[in-house]
């Protein structure tokens, strides 16, 4: 068995630690929201989409210094970031919109987030159609990653494609809702303790599919380990319904018992050192994919009171992102440390929902 060394450094923590912590949330502040409405204010009145703005285009320089902080914080200590202040009744949602991509263009560059070119999405419940519009199979009987995503079920631990996903919330949903974060090198390191022949089954290649991303079906797969490191420095890409689209194919091949008992272990783990938070409206929620795993709890809506949930998300490709190991190509793209990686390959000729 491969020598494997437990994770040190900032990214390692349990949630009892980090629940109430304040290591992990900033809060901007008069002077820093007078910024950010004057530069949404010079956006508008040049006619500016947010679609294409650049970063030039919501220049922040006041703000220099928290979003410098923002990436340490992400990439060299906890891996997330809960950013609040921001009170979105004063803002249309176009101007959310703007004010958003605007400050997120400052800290890192979006990336397509599906098969068409979207790069922010709404994220809500979009009711029971959500398979036909976004992926489902044996009848709409088994969703998509994106389909779940879209609806108020819950999600389970996983990973996102780029190095951050930023979420603003606009709306919080009646009941449920919240968040479930955990720091994936935690997860690791107690595996590696308690199980370390399971552990070192993550570092081998687990196949997954791209249904939902760049495969209306789920024809294309590819192989990736769970868990990989270089330079001392972790990372991990999993989500559970990739992997279980790919064994469903007869040609692609079959999980290793250890495997499979390692993927439901993780999971385990994951809720053992996991905390849970609420998002209130305003707050912008940013993880780093690399050393987050991420959950959702299901939801319900009540529109006529104003209480249907409703997150803008973004992903992000970082300035200081962390070089990825050799291999890691099938899926990053590009895996040296601060490259342009991530996101979804465009391969739809429509749009899709």
């Amino acid at each position: 068995m491969r020598e494997i060394r437990p994770i040190a450094g900032a990214n390692v923590w349990h949630g009892r630690d980090m629940a109430g912590s304040p290591r992990w949330q900033r809060r901007l502040d008069a002077a820093q929201l007078a910024e950010l409405d004057a530069a949404l204010a010079r956006a508008e009145a040049r006619g500016l989409a947010w679609e294409t703005m650049t970063a030039d285009d919501f220049p922040l320089p006041g703000l220099a210094p928290l979003i410098a902080d923002i990436r340490d914080e992400l990439e060299d200590g906890s891996g997330l970031l809960l950013l609040r202040g921001l009170d979105p009744s004063r803002y249309t949602l176009a101007q959310a919109k703007l004010l958003y991509a605007g400050l997120c263009r400052q800290i890192g560059t979006p990336v397509y987030s599906n098969r068409s070119g979207e790069i922010m999405r709404e994220i809500r419940d979009i009711g029971a159609d959500v398979g036909r519009r976004f992926g489902a199979l044996d009848g709409g009987a088994f969703l998509s990653s994106y389909s779940r995503t879209l609806s108020n079920g819950p999600l389970r631990y996983h990973t996102d494609r780029c190095d951050v996903v930023a979420l603003f919330c606009i709306r919080q949903a009646l009941t449920g809702g919240l968040s479930r974060l955990c720091s994936s090198p935690a997860v690791h390191n107690l595996m590696l303790e308690r199980r370390p022949e399971l552990a070192a089954a993550l570092y081998e290649d687990v196949w997954r599919s791209r249904f939902g991303e760049e495969d209306e079906g789920d024809t294309l797969a590819y192989p990736l380990p769970v868990w990989g490191q270089r330079d001392s420095r972790f990372t991990s890409h999993y989500s559970r319904t990739f992997i279980e689209v790919a064994q469903r194919r007869p040609e692609i091949p079959r999980l290793t018992p250890a495997q499979a008992e390692a993927l439901d272990l993780l999971h385990e783990l994951a809720d053992e050192v996991s905390f849970a938070m609420s998002f209130a409206p305003g707050d912008i929620q940013f993880v780093n994919n690399h050393v987050i795993y991420h959950a959702r709890t299901a939801f319900t809506d009540d529109p006529a009171s104003g209480r249907d949930r409703l997150l803008l998300r973004l992903w992000l490709a970082m300035p200081n992102s962390r070089a990825l190991p050799e291999g890691h190509e099938v899926l990053w793209g590009d895996i040296a440390a601060g490259a342009l990686r991530g996101g979804i390959g465009q391969t739809a000729t429509g749009p899709v929902g």
